[in-house]
């Protein structure tokens, strides 16, 4: 093979190391809700980047992969060349042919291997590092254009590692927790409150929020003793008198087993055209959550619903509510529990 082919094929072998070393890491660093953020806006190499974060474990055997073929070729192509270079200068200085062999041979493993660490690894390595979301960004689209082509292979190397995993007993993960440890976080406000980059306020808030991360919602439950329902067969006039004799607007409504079945506001009978249909009819369905649900999850699925009320179950059976502005007053340290 003539110097300049060798040449052309131990640049693109470089280049291609480099970039999936760069891949893997970008999708390791970067910040997961900037990606969705901007996926969500439809940037198609968003898109790519958060379905490789979602597939991580296939993309990064995908990653891995790369990295020996190029790192195979390397040492099929490059380093007999080299060697086959430096032999002929090494016989004219008068080296024997098996010591000008060894030393050839020593000088091309050191040459590619420098060139295979500083070219290949360390720099791409930094810079996705220095910049996740961008690298992600511009290295998503044909890496998963690579994990596309080859996923026969990358599926059948993921497999074969999460079997061998699961033999020692560890549980494979497809994707990072995209959750960030509460004492990493407690950590990163009080050291932020000591620098005084925040105030004092902000500071309380941002503690009592990180430790409703692990705060349930039982101690706000208000219990099913001190709750007002209603019937399914009850009619808008049934709803109004019990609305205004309890105080409340949204009352939840059961079934004839006992069951709560969902939430009725005292709107909706009032709008009612006729007042022919019941509150099972008008009810629409209230969030379950147990004693042990998280605030912030409590608080998530009630927003997703557009709920004001959620039911508590405690082995399925009823134990009472809780209310969303309850459950916000705890997270801003306005409630007295």
């Amino acid at each position: 093979m003539d110097p300049l082919t060798t040449l052309l094929i131990t640049v693109l072998l470089l280049v291609g190391n480099g970039f999936f070393v760069a891949a893997e890491f970008a999708l390791v660093a970067a910040n997961r809700s900037q990606l969705e953020r901007a996926a969500a806006k439809g940037s198609r190499p968003a898109i790519a980047a958060v379905a490789g974060v979602r597939e991580l474990s296939l993309m990064l055997a995908g990653a891995q992969f790369g990295i020996t073929m190029c790192s195979l070729g390397l040492a099929i192509v490059t380093e007999p060349a080299f060697e086959h270079f430096l032999e002929p200068p090494l016989h004219a200085l008068g080296v024997p042919e098996a010591g000008a062999k060894a030393i050839a041979l020593g000088c091309a493993l050191a040459v590619v291997t420098f060139l295979h660490m500083v070219i290949g690894e360390m720099a791409p390595k930094s810079w996705a590092i220095a910049h996740p979301e961008r690298s992600a960004l511009i290295l998503a689209l044909p890496f998963r254009a690579f994990a596309k082509v080859s996923r026969p292979i990358l599926s059948a190397l993921n497999e074969t590692t999460n079997a061998l995993l699961r033999l020692i007993r560890v549980t494979p993960k497809d994707e990072l927790d995209p959750h960030t440890d509460p004492a990493r976080l407690s950590h990163l406000v009080g050291e932020s409150r000591r620098l005084g980059l925040i105030g004092r306020r902000d500071h309380e808030l941002l503690r009592r929020a990180i430790s409703a991360r692990e705060a349930t919602v039982g101690p706000l439950v208000v219990p099913a003793t001190s709750v007002t329902t209603i019937g399914a067969d009850a009619t808008a006039g049934q709803i109004r008198r019990t609305a205004t004799a309890s105080g409340h607007n949204r009352l939840l409504v059961r079934d004839e087993g006992g069951a709560m079945t969902g939430i009725v506001h005292v709107r909706a009978a009032i709008t009612e055209p006729g007042g022919d249909r019941r509150a099972g009819e008008l009810a629409h369905p209230a969030p379950v959550l147990t004693a042990e649900t998280t605030i912030l999850d409590a608080v998530s699925r009630m927003r997703r619903a557009h709920a004001q009320l959620a039911v508590v179950n405690d082995a399925d059976e009823f134990a009472g509510i809780v209310t969303l502005d309850d459950l916000l007053a705890e997270l801003l340290a306005t409630n007295p529990h």
